[in-house]
């Protein structure tokens, strides 16, 4: 299986309010609130860590649920986020683009 990496997108509002994530996609202003499984997806959204070492190490330990279930929800979960400009998806790890600096005349 190919690894998926995935990272937050730049052009989001997000907050945490008791305990729930609410996301915001500038992409479309669709409003998502997330449960603790997706909370915990948007909060390991690095770039650098393949989603099915998210899933077996973080949602399975702390969850019931099987990491081929759980790996196919959580896919599923990403790619809708993807959809609205929430999250970056890649088969190769994400590295954050350096800001750019403006030059001095």
């Amino acid at each position: 299986m190919t690894p998926v990496y995935f990272a937050k997108a730049t052009q989001v509002a997000a907050r945490s309010l008791d305990g729930e994530m609410m996301i915001m996609s500038a992409k479309d202003s669709t409003l998502f609130t997330l449960n603790e499984v997706g909370t915990l997806i948007w909060q390991s959204a690095d770039g650098t860590t393949p989603l099915n070492e998210i899933v077996e190490q973080k949602i399975c330990a702390e969850f019931d649920i099987g990491p081929s279930e759980a790996l196919t929800d959580a896919q599923g979960f990403v790619n809708d986020l993807a959809d609205h400009g929430i999250l970056l998806v890649s088969g190769s790890p994400i590295v954050p683009a350096k800001p750019t600096q403006g030059t001095a005349s």
